[in-house]
């Protein structure tokens, strides 16, 4: 059956079908399974494939990064797993439960944290925690203890009954994970949780994070820093322009680009005739040019420097700066894509008066 049109909608037949071996499989070690999962929106004259043929699967207990540039489909894709939007194609199972058939029993065993804050800033820290656990049916004979230790737990006990307008953006945001957390979800959605943190407050929100896990409690992480991707992460699944690129354990990852240490030099301006001559040399993988940087992948890079050097010399180009590192998650997304993880995009589509859903 078709849910009715939200604002902006046309209500009509929905193409996903529900995916039948959902419950068929209990002890299954994939806690989500996604199923050629797509989800096309209709703005005025033009279409936009916000999530394209996903097919994925999470397993029970790791931290899950879903990676990827402003517009990649990351939120739509978390907004159709926890029942927010209804697929155009495909499905996916929530645990035992499928997306289309259950969504108010998969609602009950989630935890969701979204981007912007939906904290009442003129209620207390105490406040918020009791009204959102009496909305997700804690029971009220624990839901006292439920909060103390919540609050504990981010170190804000000793500000249960403060405003939280008084609060820094760490501690809401530590408050607002803790809260979609209160009635003990088997998964917890983590959309962007430290998007306009300060570093002290970051490395906060990870520790927090990394503690709910240990309650084993499986985490989906949507963030575009890669750093925060490396520190807590189980595996990591690149997305781009709705489409699922790499997925694979960390180190798994790295090893797609071609095996070395990255050499970027700076430059003001460089000769067409020098990128030939790099590539020419025997130590050299590959060579790219990206914002005014020549980012060169070599084996055994402070061998091949003074080599390098000579190129630049010989052509007579200024060099600006030179670095040698080794790969980073940062490297494998701008080898699989072609650009950096925040160069952004086009705004992920929404539905807008007159549009049109499929």
């Amino acid at each position: 059956m078709t849910r009715p049109a939200t604002k902006g909608e046309v209500a009509q037949e929905d193409l996903a079908e529900p995916m039948p071996s959902c419950s068929s499989h209990p002890d299954n070690p994939g806690i989500i399974r996604i199923d050629h999962l797509t989800k096309i929106f209709y703005e005025k004259n033009r279409s936009v494939t916000a999530v394209d043929d996903i097919t994925l699967e999470v397993m029970r207990g790791e931290i899950f990064g879903l990676l990827g540039p402003n517009g990649a489909g990351k939120s739509t894709l978390i907004r159709v797993l926890t029942t927010l939007l209804r697929p155009t194609s495909g499905t996916a199972c929530v645990d035992t439960y499928d997306i289309l058939r259950d969504p108010e029993k998969i609602r009950s065993i989630i935890g969701v944290c979204p981007q912007n804050s939906t904290l009442d800033v003129e209620l207390t820290a105490y406040d918020n925690l009791e009204f959102y656990g009496k909305l997700v049916n804690v029971d009220d004979r624990i839901l006292d203890e439920r909060i103390w230790q919540l609050l504990e737990m981010t170190g804000l006990d000793n500000r249960a009954h403060m405003k939280v307008q008084t609060f820094s953006g760490g501690m809401r945001r530590k408050l607002e994970i803790v809260r979609a957390f209160i009635h003990h979800p088997l998964i917890l959605f983590l959309d962007e949780p430290t998007i306009g943190l300060d570093p002290e407050a970051r490395h906060e929100v990870w520790q927090q994070i990394a503690r709910l896990n240990e309650e084993k409690t499986t985490i989906i992480l949507t963030t575009h820093y890669m750093d925060e991707a490396e520190k807590l992460c189980n595996r990591i699944a690149f997305v781009d322009k709705g489409r699922l690129i790499a997925l694979d354990i960390l180190e798994n990852l790295k090893q797609l680009i071609p095996a070395g240490d990255l050499i970027e030099i700076g430059f003001d301006r460089v000769d067409d005739k020098i990128l030939p001559a790099l590539k020419a040399i025997s130590l050299v993988n590959s060579v790219a040019v990206k914002e005014q940087k020549v980012i060169i992948s070599a084996r055994n890079g402070s061998k091949v420097l003074p080599e390098i050097v000579a190129v630049f010399e010989k052509f007579s180009t200024p060099m600006t700066s030179i670095s040698i590192r080794s790969p980073s998650l940062e490297d494998v997304f701008i080898h699989l894509t072609g650009k950096k993880l925040d160069d952004g995009g086009q705004p992920e589509a929404k539905p807008s008066s007159g549009g049109r859903r499929l």
